[in-house]
């Protein structure tokens, strides 16, 4: 019979204060236990009947959203495995720009059937090599699942039926005003490559008031803020650009001037006019009718810039000014003095609007292809402003995404009520162990058509049943829930009613939750150091009053 050995006969392997946690009981479930939680916070916000969330981050700014990227972004998730999950929605957000909600959602519910399997007995490696099959599976029948391609990128019947449905899943209702902006602006800036399409050509300015029916597209770009001096509009201009502040030139060192009467400090302050107005009198020389700073305007520099008829504007945001020099074609100049031809700008027009109580300054290009457009939203508070813009983004992204990969697959939980029946039946074929786990990873595509109806607070039981009927019974796969049915149907043709999803937004959030999902399962042991504490502060001396 062996000897039990006490517990604190083992080496020592860890510093005093380590966590270690181990086995699937431990490591495994508690981590699907935290995921599962965060894919409910945001499986709330899915589909264009999701609620919206109140988040108020570190800094005591309100966040009122149901965009699934925001909530995530400014909730500051710390469990180590719910951060996995954040990074591949993340990640998401960057390859495609939309359908992050749907890497959570699903990851959560892949690693939710999969804890099922543990309980049932499954080793993790069992399901892993299960997922990894029905993952490789799920994308080669979602490349065969496109009902439409997009195939003219300058038609505005063409993506109005890709970016209409990502909008109204943000802003239901508002979906074909703001798809008609997003397609507006997009068409401005198309290049002749559509596959060379630059989000970030396109801009969205805020102003508060109004209605989001006053929204417009403006050709060039648009800066909240007029002028500084009294010159408001210039036509055909020449536009210098500094990141210089327009004003006296500081010295490095600090130097004394020692002035004995009052004709010196006249000569004194006279010389330093002079030389300000010799500065200015070149630029004007040059032909520049606009300036541009990054930085400050001094007084001096105002009334030079007034007297010889130069508009002058700051723009604060570096982001913005490089943007502008991209629009004008000009180079920013790091010092303050008349620039070379070439470093100069041009534009149309350059002039001060009234938009609403605000006057903003329009740089416009007036000829047929501009380089930025910029949408203006109208709105009444900042926060449906902020979501009005989120949704503006996700349309955008979603013009990158098709411009280069045109398919689209059918929408409305529709294209995963396919996939879940065709990846039942290969999971039937498949032998051995996998077949369950197979078999979970299609059951857990169930969760999309299943949000879908709950949001929308219909019977989400009865619609799947329904689904799943209509899917058996026809191979084309484009039944979907019906959000807005007053009928007990609750079942709709999404080609028909134009529910589509781009089908790479779709392919890639099913291989970064999958990979996330892995991640985790994949994980037996979590070890956790102490969290360092810095210095001990120092403590009161009883006896400081004494010597």
């Amino acid at each position: 019979m062996a000897l039990r050995v006490p517990k604190s006969a083992y080496p020592q392997l860890f510093k005093e204060g380590y966590k270690n946690l181990q086995g699937i009981e431990e490591a495994v479930i508690r981590n699907i236990q935290a995921i599962h939680e965060l894919s409910e916070i945001v499986r709330t916000s899915f589909g264009p009947n999701g609620r919206n969330k109140m988040v108020i981050n570190h800094l005591e700014k309100l966040f009122v959203t149901n965009d699934a990227a925001t909530i995530i972004r400014e909730l500051e998730v710390i469990h180590p495995a719910a951060k996995l999950l954040v990074m591949a929605s993340q990640q998401q957000e960057q390859e495609v720009g939309d359908a992050t909600n749907f890497v959570i959602i699903f990851a959560g519910e892949l690693l939710q059937k999969a804890e099922y399997l543990l309980r049932m007995g499954l080793h993790p490696s069992e399901i892993v090599q299960g997922y990894e099959l029905a993952s490789s599976k799920a994308t080669e029948i979602l490349a065969g699942l496109g009902v439409e391609t997009i195939t003219d990128y300058r038609s505005e019947d063409q993506l109005l039926r890709a970016v209409k449905p990502v909008i109204a899943a943000k802003q239901y209702g508002n979906e074909e005003l703001l798809s008609n902006l997003v397609i507006e602006a997009a068409l401005i800036i198309m290049p002749k490559n559509p596959a060379a399409f630059n989000v970030d050509n396109i801009r969205v300015v805020k102003i508060m008031g109004s209605s989001i029916y006053e929204s417009k597209v403006v050709k060039g770009m648009v800066f909240g803020r007029e002028p500084e001096g009294v010159v408001t509009k210039a036509l055909k201009a020449k536009v210098g650009v500094f990141t210089c502040s327009l004003d006296t030139a500081q010295t490095e060192t600090k130097g004394t001037v020692l002035i004995h009467n009052a004709q010196e400090m006249m000569n004194f302050t006279k010389g330093e006019e002079q030389h300000m107005e010799k500065i200015f009198k070149e630029l004007a020389d040059a032909g520049i009718n606009v300036v541009v700073t990054g930085s400050g305007i001094g007084d001096l520099a105002l009334h030079y810039l007034n007297r010889f008829n130069i508009m002058a504007i700051k723009v604060l945001s570096k982001f913005d000014l490089r943007r502008l020099c991209r629009v004008i074609g000009a180079t920013p100049l790091a010092r303050l003095g008349p620039p070379m031809p070439e470093e100069m700008g041009y534009c149309d027009i350059v002039e001060t609007v009234e938009i609403g109580g605000d006057r903003v300054t329009v740089f416009r290009q007036e000829n047929e292809s501009s380089k930025t457009s910029t949408i203006v939203v109208r709105g009444a508070t900042q926060n449906h402003l902020d979501d009005i813009e989120r949704a503006i983004d996700d349309g955008v992204n979603i013009v990158k995404a098709v411009t280069r990969d045109g398919r689209l697959v059918p929408g409305a939980g529709a294209t995963e009520m396919e996939l879940t029946k065709r990846l039942l039946s290969f999971g039937e074929k498949t032998p051995g162990i996998n077949q369950h786990s197979i078999k979970s990873f299609a059951e857990a595509l169930e969760v999309f058509p299943r949000t879908l109806a709950e949001n929308a607070g219909l019977d989400a039981t009865q619609i799947l049943s329904k689904l799943y009927a209509a899917h058996h019974q026809d191979d084309s796969g484009v039944i979907g829930v019906d959000v807005e049915s007053e009928s007990e149907e609750c079942t709709l043709d999404s080609v028909k009613a134009g529910i589509l999803d781009s089908l790479q937004a779709k392919s890639w959030a099913l291989k970064f939750a999958t990979d996330a999902a892995l991640t985790v399962l994949r994980v037996d042991q979590i070890i956790m150091s102490k969290p360092a504490g810095g210095p001990k502060p120092p403590q009161q001396n009883p006896n400081w009053d004494e010597d």
